[in-house]
Parts: C-alpha cells; sequence; structure tokens
C-alpha cells in the first residue's frame, strides 16, 4: 500500500497545468492535476488530501549562498556602514574565536529562519577553522539532518594570511594540506551523489585574496577526481579586481581560468564585476552565478548584470549570503529583494515575479548541478513551499504569485521537504524556537564583546 498526498485545489502554484493540485508519493511528486481533476490512486492506496485552496503553492526555495556563522555577529558595530575589505577585517578577529556551540546553535538558527522562509535547500560556504572549531562542517550536518533540510554545504578554505599577502588574520588560516585531507574525508563520510541527495559536498576556497593559486588549482583537481562542485567567491568589489591585478597581474575571471575553473561544475558568490567580454566566457562555459542582492546592497557592492549572464549561458541562483551583510536568512525576502535591486539596471517589463521566483528555484538547482529539484514536476522531489495571504500586507491584492514579492511575503505556512511536512502551521515541529534564539543570542552577545 502506497502513501500519497494531494495538495488539493491551491489558491495559486507555480506550476504549469496543476490548478487542481500536486499529488506526491513518498519524496516525489507524481502527477500533476488541472483544475477538476482527482488523484489517479489504486484502491489499496492510502490518500490524504491537504486542502491548499487558500495556499499559494511554490516549488522550495533554494539559496545558494550562506554563511550560517554570521548569524552571531548581526548588526555588528565594528562592522556597519562599511564596504567589503573593511568590513572584513573589522569581523576576521571576532570569527577567530569561533567554537562548536557557537557554531551548533548559529547554524541551527540559520537554517531555521531560512526554512520558515520556504528555503527547502540551502547551500552553505564554511571557511573558517580556528583551532576549537576543527569539525564545523561534521556540525552543519548533523543539525540539518535534525531538521531534515536538504543541504550542500562547502568546505571553504584559507590559506593565504596577511604574511603572504593575504587579507585575513593568520589565526585565521590553515596549512592546505590540513585543507586538503579534511576535505577528502568530508567528501567519503557525507556526499551523496544520488538523485534526492539530502547532503552534498563541495569545495569551496573563500576567495582570490585568502587562498594561493596552488590551493585553487588542487580543490580543483580533488573535486573532479570525486565528482563534486567547487564555489567561490568573485567579482564582489573593484577592491578584488586591483588585488587580483596587483597579486596576479590578472583581472579575476583570467585569474578563474588560469587555475582550472572556467567550468560548468563551478558556481560563483555575487558575480559583479564582469566586462562583456568575461560574461562571454562564463556563460559559455556554463559557470553558475549565486546573486546576493541584500549583502551586494548593504556593502555597496554593486549590481550584478543578471540578464547579460543569464543570456550568455549562465545559471542564475539566489543567496542570502552572510547574516552579518544581509543581516537576515530569509529566503523569500531575498527574491523580492532581487527583484527590486534588478529593476535599477532593467526594465520592469524585463525583471518581473517570475523572473525573480526562477531564479530563487530553477536557476539555483542549476547552480547546484541538480535536476531533481527546484521545479513542480512530475519525478521532480516533493520540496513544497505554501504561503497564505491573510496578512494585512496582503489585502487588496489581486495576483496571488505576484503578491508574495510584491507585497513582501516573510513566512510560509507549511514547508515539505523530501515528502515530510517540515514547517506546519508556520512552526517547526519539535524546535524550541525561543530556547535557541535565547542560547544562540547570548553566544553571539559573547562573541560581539570580543570587540568592545
Amino acid at each position: 500500500m502506497a502513501h500519497l498526498t494531494w495538495i488539493k485545489n491551491p489558491l495559486a502554484i507555480l506550476a504549469d497545468n496543476a490548478t487542481g493540485g500536486i499529488v506526491i508519493k513518498d519524496q516525489e511528486i507524481v502527477e500533476l492535476l488541472r483544475a477538476g481533476a482527482s488523484p489517479t490512486v489504486d484502491p489499496a492506496d492510502r490518500l490524504t488530501v491537504f486542502d491548499a485552496s487558500s495556499h499559494v503553492v511554490l516549488p522550495g526555495l533554494i539559496n545558494v549562498h550562506h554563511h550560517f556563522y554570521q548569524t552571531l555577529t548581526r548588526a555588528c558595530p565594528v562592522a556597519i556602514n562599511k564596504p567589503l575589505f573593511p568590513w572584513l577585517k573589522s569581523l576576521y578577529p571576532l570569527w577567530a574565536e569561533l567554537d562548536g556551540d557557537m557554531m551548533r546553535q548559529a547554524s541551527t538558527l540559520a537554517l531555521a529562519e531560512s526554512m520558515l522562509s520556504g528555503c527547502t535547500t540551502a547551500s552553505d560556504h564554511h571557511y573558517l577553522f580556528p583551532k576549537a572549531l576543527p569539525d564545523a562542517i561534521d556540525i552543519q550536518v548533523a543539525q540539518a539532518k535534525m531538521l531534515g533540510v536538504r543541504v550542500h554545504l562547502t568546505r571553504g578554505s584559507m590559506s593565504l594570511g596577511v604574511d603572504q599577502g593575504g587579507l585575513p588574520p593568520q589565526s585565521t588560516v590553515q596549512d592546505e594540506d590540513v585543507i586538503l585531507d579534511d576535505s577528502e574525508r568530508l567528501i567519503n563520510l557525507y556526499h551523496d551523489p544520488n538523485s534526492g541527495a539530502m547532503v552534498q559536498i563541495a569545495l569551496a576556497p573563500c576567495s582570490p585574496f585568502s587562498v594561493s593559486t596552488d590551493l585553487m588549482k588542487s580543490s580543483a583537481l580533488l573535486a573532479r577526481k570525486f565528482g563534486v562542485r567547487l564555489h567561490t567567491h568573485l567579482a564582489e568589489t573593484h577592491d578584488e579586481t586591483d588585488f587580483c591585478l596587483s597579486m596576479f597581474g590578472r583581472r579575476p575571471v583570467d585569474y578563474l581560468e588560469d587555475v582550472g575553473w572556467l567550468a560548468g561544475d563551478v558556481w560563483l558568490a555575487h558575480g559583479i564585476h564582469f566586462n562583456d567580454e568575461e560574461i562571454s566566457r562564463l556563460g559559455k562555459a556554463g559557470v553558475g552565478i549565486a546573486h546576493c542582492p541584500s549583502s551586494n546592497m548593504i556593502l555597496s557592492s554593486g549590481i550584478a548584470r543578471t540578464l547579460e549572464l543569464e543570456r550568455a549561458g549562465s545559471p542564475i541562483g539566489l543567496g542570502v549570503d552572510g547574516s552579518a551583510s544581509n543581516d537576515g536568512s530569509n529566503m523569500i525576502q531575498e527574491v523580492r529583494q532581487a527583484l527590486l535591486l534588478q529593476r535599477l539596471r532593467y526594465k520592469a517589463s524585463e525583471i518581473t515575479h517570475h523572473s525573480a521566483f526562477r531564479w530563487a528555484t530553477e536557476g539555483s538547482a542549476r547552480c547546484l548541478g541538480r535536476t531533481d529539484i527546484g521545479k513542480l514536476e512530475v519525478g521532480k522531489q516533493a520540496d513544497l513551499a505554501l504561503f497564505k495571504l491573510d496578512e494585512p500586507r496582503f489585502s487588496g491584492s489581486g495576483d496571488p504569485l505576484a503578491a508574495l514579492i510584491l507585497c513582501g511575503a516573510h513566512q510560509v505556512d507549511a514547508l515539505m521537504i523530501a515528502g515530510d511536512w517540515r514547517v506546519q502551521q508556520g512552526e517547526i515541529p519539535d524546535l524550541d524556537m525561543a530556547e535557541l534564539m535565547h542560547h544562540h543570542h547570548q553566544l553571539g552577545l559573547k562573541l560581539q564583546a570580543g570587540s568592545a
């Protein structure tokens, strides 16, 4: 006997020919229903009906760039009102004091906050491994499994400290052999290459200004040996371009090609400052871009050229980036920010609410190399975000899908991941949010006290 769930007659749904809803069996979508249709059910099957007549149904949102640990340093006084490089220099000494409990609470809170905003898959870029935190990725895996959320965890790294001409302090960098050995350990231990995977690992040297050329090359060789993806920050600010010209005599995209990263198994965070020729090369190679609008605005970094990149062939996904440069982990709000920021570069008719939804779902899935998530289609994973329009902000709205973005949705009513309900009536079952927030906040204050 199979157990099926019918998400019946949604108020609106981001899928074609599915106004009658969708049918889920185990962890996959098995049927899309037109208006008035009923599921195809074997007499031996058990069917549960979820009345979605007051819900807007989206594919689960996919966050392709985050820094969970930064939830501990939101609105940190020493870093407010600064661009990227001074911002980083202000925060690195604080982050160097991270420990296991801090990582555990930060990861749990960031994931919970993301889930409550409609996120079913989250990618975190963690590159800080001080002596008190050698097992950061192991901690993240455990917390993601506890919450039942899908994750792409990237084993980040920093090896180029100030003594070698890099930006990070020496206390935050690691030996490159240690980095590569741990990267291989994590891949062997946690990476699931199969469809429906709940945990995947990628390798993610932090940036050109914090790792050596050798580490970039070695990471690419190791990733391709095991068939995992590559991720890094690139072309976020003009300061980074100047650094690459000074350090390597090359612009960031030229450097990327030199180290073997101009390829379709790579996605980049930010990707703001590319010229036309570089966009063409990136698109031809199929390099993905994680657009992070809120962070780009807060740090005054610039506006990514999303449409040119997309037209050239680069997948565009969305990321909330770090909660110290956002300063939140809310994915549906990031979709709205993407729409608004991109309309400062392009015409309103070119950047629609469908464009923003596409980046947060299909585009993000392509950045992660996933074909099993990102759309509500037969055979895809049953990852769904269900929103209600019962708050004052939605009163008077006509188009329910557009209203989610234009009126500023911020929390789901229900969230399904791999066929299981992980948020119900706006809450995560079995998670004491008040206790989590209290413990997390106290640790944040403790960490930030180092800047006093």
